[in-house]
C-alpha cells in the first residue's frame, strides 16, 4: 500500500483531520496534505507522524516499484575496481578469478589497520584505491593457506577485511555492496569462532539497516546479538563491554526511530552501564566497530532528542557534564565521525531555532575537520536546505559556499 495511502489511514482510524494530525504533530497542514498526496517526506517527518497517530514509523512505509535509477555512470567507473574485487563473477563451480600471488597475513594485516587509519583520517578516496587489493590479498590467503589452523587464521584475516569494506561503503551509502561485504565478514567470523568480531559485524549491519529505515529488523537483530554476547559486568574485558554496548546503541536507535521510547529508554540504560563500567572511551578497531565509552554513549543520547524535535533539549546537553572541555580531558575524545554526526544534531537544533549563524558555525567546524564526511551526509543537506528556505536576506558567502560543498543548488 502506498505510503500516502498508509498515512491516511492510520489518521482516519484515529478519527482525525488533516488540521488535527496537522496540529497534533506540530506541523503544517501543508506537510500533512503533501504527505496524503503522495509527495515527497522526510523520515524525520514520518517519525513525527508516527507519534501522533501512535503507532510506530515502520507501519507508515510503503512497498511500490522503485524510481529508474538515472546518473549513476560515474558512481560504476569509480567502484569498479573495488567492485571486481569484492563481488567477483561466480560460476557453477567456483570463482571465476584466479587467486593472485600468496601475501603474508601480517602484511594484510597491517595493511587493513592502515586503512583503517585512514578512514578515521577521512581520507575515502585512499581507503577506496587500497580496498581492492586487500580483498583480492585476502582471498588469494585462504584459497592458498593449508587446512587446519593457517586457514583459520587467513579466514579471520579476511573476515576484517570484509568488515572494514562494509563499513567504508556503508558510509558512502553503497548499501547493497555494503551488505555483501558486512554478511560475508560476519560469516567468516563466525566460521572461525570469532563471536565477538561477528558481533561487531552485526554492529555495522545494524548501522547499514538503520540508513535504510529498516527499524524492525535493527532492533530485533541487536537484541537477540546483545543477549548472545552481554559479558559478565565483574570480570568483562574492554572489548566485551564495548560491543555490548554498541549493540545496545543499535537498539536503542531503532526503536527512537520507531516511535518506541519505553524500549529505547531500556536499551539506553544499558548502554549507559557498559560506558560506566569502561569509564573511559575505548579505542580497538580490530575489537570493535568504533570508539565506545562515556562520551559516545552520552552524545548518541542527545542524538534521540533531535529524533524527536527537542532542539533546546539538545543545546543544553550539547557543551555540558560529559561532553564538556573538562570532561573529555577526563574520558577522551569519542571518534571522529561519532563527533561529527553529535555536532550535526547541534546544527539541527540552531537551525530548527532560527539561528543560522550558529547552524553554520557548526557546519563549517565540521567542514574544516571532515570535509568528505559531510559531502554524504543526508542531515548536512537537510539542515542547509532549511537554512537556505528559511533565509530572508541575502546569503552569506560561507552560506553560499556549504551549499556548493554539500551538492544543494542556492
Amino acid at each position: 500500500m502506498p505510503l500516502s495511502e498508509n498515512i491516511r489511514n492510520f489518521r482516519r482510524r484515529a478519527g482525525l483531520s488533516q488540521e488535527q494530525l496537522a496540529e497534533q504533530a506540530g506541523l503544517s497542514l501543508g506537510v500533512v496534505r503533501k504527505a496524503e498526496q503522495g509527495g515527497s517526506v522526510r523520515v524525520e517527518t514520518l517519525h513525527i507522524l508516527a507519534r501522533a497517530l501512535g503507532t510506530t514509523t515502520s507501519s507508515l512505509f510503503e512497498t511500490a516499484a522503485p524510481e529508474p535509477v538515472r546518473g549513476d555512470e560515474g558512481d560504476s567507473v569509480r567502484l569498479m575496481e573495488l567492485r571486481r574485487a569484492l563481488m567477483p563473477p561466480v560460476g557453477l563451480s567456483e570463482v571465476l578469478v584466479e587467486p593472485e600471488g600468496a601475501v603474508g597475513l601480517a602484511s594484510i594485516r597491517r595493511d587493513i589497520d592502515d586503512s583503517h587509519a585512514l578512514y578515521q583520517a577521512d581520507r575515502y578516496d585512499s581507503v577506496a584505491k587500497r580496498l581492492p587489493g586487500i580483498l583480492r590479498a585476502a582471498e588469494a590467503a585462504v584459497v592458498l593457506s593449508d587446512a587446519g589452523e593457517p586457514r583459520q587464521r587467513a579466514i579471520m584475516v579476511r573476515a576484517s577485511a570484509f568488515l572494514l569494506t562494509g563499513k567504508y561503503l556503508t558510509q558512502v551509502r553503497r548499501y547493497d555492496m555494503a551488505y555483501h561485504a558486512l554478511s560475508h565478514g560476519i560469516r567468516d567470523a563466525r566460521e572461525t569462532g570469532r563471536t565477538l568480531l561477528a558481533a561487531t559485524g552485526v554492529v555495522g549491519m545494524g548501522w547499514l539497516l538503520l540508513r535504510q529505515d529498516r527499524f524492525d529488523e535493527v532492533e530485533h537483530l541487536a537484541t537477540v546479538t546483545a543477549a548472545e554476547v552481554e559479558p559478565r559486568m565483574s570480570n568483562a574485558l574492554p572489548g566485551q563491554l564495548a560491543v555490548w554496548g554498541e549493540l545496545c546503541q543499535r537498539v536503542a536507535a531503532a526503536a527512537m526511530r520507531n516511535n518506541r521510547p519505553e524500549v529505547a529508554k531500556e536499551a539506553r540504560r544499558m548502554t549507559a552501564t557498559a560506558a560506566s563500567a569502561l569509564d573511559v572511551e575505548h579505542i580497538d578497531f580490530q575489537e570493535h566497530w568504533t570508539t565506545f565509552g562515556p562520551v559516545t554513549a552520552e552524545m548518541k543520547a542527545i542524538e534521540d532528542l533531535s529524533l524527536i524535535g527537542d532542539a533546546r533539549g539538545v543545546l543544553s546537553r550539547a557543551d555540558e557534564g560529559t561532553l564538556s572541555r573538562k570532561a573529555l580531558k577526563k574520558f577522551g575524545r569519542p571518534s571522529a565521525n561519532n563527533w561529527d554526526r553529535h555536532r550535526l544534531d547541534v546544527a539541527r537544533a540552531h537551525a530548527m531555532l532560527g539561528s543560522h549563524q550558529d547552524a553554520m558555525d557548526e557546519l563549517n567546524t565540521i567542514r574544516r575537520a571532515s570535509p568528505e564526511w559531510l559531502r554524504h551526509q543526508q542531515m548536512a543537506r537537510y539542515i542547509m536546505g532549511d537554512i537556505l528556505a528559511g533565509r530572508k536576506r541575502t546569503l552569506t558567502a560561507d552560506m553560499r559556499d556549504m551549499a556548493v560543498h554539500l551538492g544543494i543548488a542556492g
